[in-house]
């Protein structure tokens, strides 16, 4: 049976939390992290649907300080370019996105903890809440672990993006601008067309369009993502 714990989170303010499952504790030392602190790490891992407990925002908060940090100074030691480029690459490694298909890669989704209703509409597979626990992952190990480990793990798990294409080519909302400027037409102008779905796993459509020369829409999890696609869809019919 699953010890109980007890962890102070303010002044007056003790949550009781149960125990991590040995899935969970078996999927985190495969990570490398060996949990002392129960309640933290299933703090990290909780959703706000699941009720009653305290959620992974604050951790969020502090993982995605750490996760720039860490990235910004590895693309500092092993890249030559400039603060332009290097702002580029670092946007993209540590966008929610990134943070999502990182999330995936190591097998995380399984172990958040979420309502039934809010899993059941596919919040464990949304990147907006992926994006975010896995943050809050990197702030867990932040408070229990200290920095150094912290970084190691971004940097082992982050280690193909990083080696990959991420934010080395153009973003597609620049290259439009860039496009429409280029062929004295007018600047791309962004729409939200549709929002549908719960808000953990919301669907955003958005179209963009070029005064005489045409439109395009896409969807995707966020409005950002949505926006991206329909300016890279917009080259690809366009440009």
């Amino acid at each position: 049976m699953d010890l109980v714990h007890r962890r102070t989170l303010g002044p007056d303010r003790v949550v009781a939390l149960n125990g991590l499952s040995h899935s969970t504790r078996d999927w985190l030392a495969a990570l490398g992290i060996e949990p002392r602190d129960d309640a933290l790490w299933l703090e990290a891992l909780t959703h706000g649907s699941f009720g009653g407990e305290a959620n992974y925002e604050r951790l969020e908060f502090l993982g995605d300080r750490v996760l720039g940090l860490t990235i910004a100074e590895w693309l500092y030691e092993h890249t030559g370019a400039q603060e332009g480029r290097l702002s580029q690459r670092l946007n993209a490694l540590v966008s929610r996105d990134m943070n999502a298909a990182v999330a995936r890669e190591i097998g995380l989704p399984a172990h958040i903890r979420m309502g039934k209703q809010a899993r059941d509409d596919g919040g464990a597979e949304s990147d907006n809440i992926l994006g975010d626990v896995m943050e809050s992952l990197l702030g867990a190990s932040f408070v229990e672990r200290g920095f150094e480990p912290t970084r190691a793990l971004i940097r082992t798990i982050w280690r193909g993006a990083i080696e990959g294409d991420a934010g080395r080519s153009k973003h597609p909302k620049s290259a439009l601008q860039e496009w429409a400027a280029g062929n004295r037409r007018a600047i791309p102008e962004y729409t939200l067309v549709d929002r549908s779905g719960p808000d953990h796993a919301s669907r955003f459509t958005v179209k963009v369009s070029i005064h005489k020369v045409g439109e395009a829409e896409a969807t995707a999890g966020s409005k950002a993502e949505a926006e991206k696609l329909a300016a890279q869809k917009f080259m690809e019919t366009f440009g």
